[in-house]
């Protein structure tokens, strides 16, 4: 494990950057493009894992642990291909769901193969992909880790019942970030934004996806049932208070910018983010409000026609070996989906490591977790009307 734990830059929550991409997204994933949808007989392909000890994966930078000497080895993906014999080629190829997606789905609607056997995507994109029918039912008989070791406040999204198609590889938490000392106040509720004493202060996350789900928790909303008239309820709130000028504007990761600076007092916010603001400003607070707060997840998916469908899976129940688990988690610093890896660092000798294993923003605690949801995705006919009403009131 490493001596000093790591933290990402950026959160890899990516924003819906514009109506025209989300129409065009929304459009094929429903049922007016009926070539775009693969049916579970043709998505396979013959699968070489046996004779070709190989896979390709698709993953987002700074998502992996690195060695301390040398940033292009990868212990944790290095001990795998020791122990299996099995060749990766890691590809740090994801920057953004929208742009991923309109990388491959030429391939995918077109049933051809991706060049890629396993992809990290956010969950909301990979409810598209299960929609559309481009990615494969995995074989749990491989993947005994998995079985036992999944987390299971994120075994059976409203997406992947039973996460057929799909393993989280990380989770988050989206939750308030604020200053505590400059604000001189905790902050409990998601109304607590709404305060006279923060007006012009806070900030609201700009992507639909990002930011619906914490802003309905504050209505008391079950975000696994969620309706049409509890989003818009949140865009007329949304909307009252931007005209009032208690929001000072809608971010995507800059946030942190202004959190730092002091600018905003409060805004929505990544827990992997908080962490690491945290190292340098102990003054940063992250809460999951008394209402609750979104729990969401980057997940591991193989597409159609992966030539390496064993391979893949053997590599993502790799991964939820807990002493394996352990080790990413103390360089990703996101919210782990091995709770059994809390205790292999606690045992670590290296007392910064070993305090990891107490953050609840890596680990939450059991109050933490009864207030944590993970929201029932946009269907593709929701999508190109809540984009135009939402993108209108962020000014995308």
């Amino acid at each position: 494990m490493p001596q000093t734990p790591r933290t990402p830059s950026l959160s890899r929550r990516s924003l819906l950057r514009a109506l025209g991409g989300t129409t065009a997204l929304g459009a094929l994933a429903g049922c007016g493009v009926p070539a775009a949808y693969v049916q579970p007989g043709d998505r396979a392909a013959a699968d070489l894992s046996v004779s070709d000890k190989r896979l390709t994966w698709a993953n987002w930078p700074l998502y992996i642990d690195t060695d301390d000497k040398d940033t292009t080895r990868r212990p944790t993906l290095e001990a795998f291909e020791k122990r299996t014999g099995i060749s990766v080629d890691y590809v740090e190829e994801i920057n953004d769901n929208d742009e991923f997606f309109g990388k491959i789905s030429p391939s995918l609607m077109n049933h051809q193969q991706t060049g890629r056997d396993l992809i990290v995507i956010s969950d909301w994109m990979c409810a598209r992909f299960v929609r559309l029918g481009w990615v494969q039912e995995m074989d749990r008989a491989r993947q005994p880790n998995v079985a036992r070791y999944l987390d299971p406040l994120l075994r059976s999204p409203a997406f992947d019942p039973g996460r057929t198609f799909s393993v989280p590889w990380q989770s988050g938490i989206t939750g308030i970030a604020y200053n505590r000392r400059k604000l001189g106040r905790e902050i409990k509720h998601v109304s607590d934004l709404w305060a006279s004493d923060l007006k012009g202060r806070v900030t609201l996350l700009s992507g639909l996806d990002e930011a619906f789900a914490l802003l309905m928790q504050g209505n008391g909303v079950d975000i696994t049932r969620w309706t049409a008239d509890d989003f818009h309820r949140v865009c007329d709130q949304v909307e009252k208070h931007v005209r009032s000028g208690q929001i000072r504007r809608f971010t995507g990761n800059d946030y942190i910018k202004d959190l730092s600076s002091g600018d905003v007092l409060a805004c929505q916010a990544y827990s992997g983010d908080v962490i690491q603001l945290q190292a340098d400003d102990p003054d940063i607070h992250f809460v999951v409000p008394q209402e609750g707060a979104e729990l969401w997840a980057e997940s591991l998916m193989i597409p159609n026609l992966a030539r390496h469908k064993a391979n893949a899976e053997r590599l993502i129940d790799h991964y939820y070996e807990p002493a394996v688990a352990a080790e990413l988690a103390a360089w990703v610093n996101y919210v782990c989906p091995v709770p059994a890896a809390q205790d292999i660092l606690a045992s670590s000798k290296d007392e910064d490591t070993a305090a990891l294993a107490e953050d609840p923003l890596i680990f939450p605690d059991a109050s933490m977790r009864g207030r944590l949801a993970i929201a029932r995705d946009i269907t593709s006919t929701e999508r190109v009307e809540f984009a135009k009403r939402w993108n209108a009131i962020v000014g995308l």
